[in-house]
């Protein structure tokens, strides 16, 4: 079965070396090779990497790496699975929202340097998409739950707020509390995006997710839970005249987002 890891895409090496060391600690947990394609930016394209796949006969599942369920996760991967014409994907759902990344920003936080009562900015790239918005504002609700701290969001690229003016607006809270600011990064790897992270002003940032080890198990056992079960062999009645009993699985199984 080819495994697929699908990321954004980014010009920075270190940002594309990150993802492929993703890919290659999941492969070891796994036991099984892990792919990496990019839907912007760069190659390979899933369509390329899953035609390929195609041509060998294999079934694949597609994880996308992707921190929300914004247009890249709902639109351009299931054009680029239609375009690659293979018969048999799995589509599993992006990364986040979930408890489990969460916990991960929680750790990096603590990790910097974070203390009970500081203010939090959840640093994310950006999106118009209201959808991803949703899923970044549940992020930002279960991370402080987690902390207790209080978790405004702050967007490095488009959107609003503006990665500084929600730093800016958690300065303010923090003076009244004497607390810091820090800002939790709610991206997978390092890139322009993480530099404009450090030069927002805040008192701390926390690196980004792909540097805890946690997101490549949590990678690891996505991959192997969008594994189909196999059904288990059904007795039959012997017939006095054997033959050979032959199954077909030639299914597409459509891309669906996480509950």
């Amino acid at each position: 079965m080819a495994l697929i890891l699908v990321a954004h895409g980014t010009r920075r090496p270190e940002g594309v070396t990150m993802i492929e060391r993703l890919a290659a600690q999941a492969s070891s947990l796994i036991g099984d090779r892990v792919e990496v394609a990019f839907v912007d930016v760069l190659g390979p394209t899933p369509s390329e990497v899953l035609s390929r796949a195609r041509t060998t006969g294999r079934p694949a599942i597609v994880l996308p790496a992707f921190l929300s369920r914004g247009y890249h996760v709902r639109a351009d991967l299931p054009a680029h699975v239609e375009l690659s014409g293979h018969p048999d994907v799995i589509v599993a759902p992006a990364l986040g929202p979930s408890g489990q990344v969460a916990r991960l920003v929680g750790d990096q936080l603590i990790k910097c340097g974070w203390r009970p009562g500081d203010s939090v900015v959840l640093a994310a790239a950006g999106t118009s998409d209201a959808r991803a918005r949703t899923d970044l504002h549940t992020t930002a609700t279960l991370v402080s739950a987690l902390t207790g701290s209080r978790v405004g969001l702050g967007f490095a690229a488009i959107g609003d707020p503006r990665l500084s003016e929600a730093v800016d607006e958690a300065r303010r809270h923090a003076r009244r509390t004497n607390a810091r600011v820090v800002v939790a990064s709610y991206l997978l790897a390092d890139g322009l995006f993480q530099e404009r992270l450090h030069a927002c002003g805040a008192d701390l940032v926390s690196g980004p997710l792909g540097t805890h080890p946690g997101l490549a198990r949590l990678i690891a056992n996505r991959f192997r839970r969008a594994v189909p079960p196999v059904p288990a062999p059904t007795a039959r009645r012997a017939s006095r005249r054997p033959s050979a009993q032959r199954f077909v699985h030639d299914r597409v199984v459509r891309p669906h987002s996480a509950a």
